[in-house]
């Protein structure tokens, strides 16, 4: 997921991405702590999607704060 692609969507879409996303990082720890996870390099993506989703949704509000 790019930055651009999230720009295309709507807050409403961001907060629910944004919080799908939260929900996998917490699967992600949890099964990191007891020794299942895998792919441990998806910890890190799922991480900066969040900053991503986080940051567009941030830009989104200033823009409308600005206008």
């Amino acid at each position: 997921m790019n930055a651009q692609e999230l720009r295309d969507k709507t807050p409403d879409q961001l907060r629910e991405e944004l919080t799908n996303l939260k929900k996998e990082a917490f699967n992600l720890r949890f099964q990191q702590a007891s020794g299942a996870l895998e792919n441990t390099a998806r910890v890190r993506t799922v991480r900066r999607d969040i900053a991503r989703v986080a940051t567009v949704l941030n830009e989104k509000a200033a823009e409308a704060a600005a206008e």
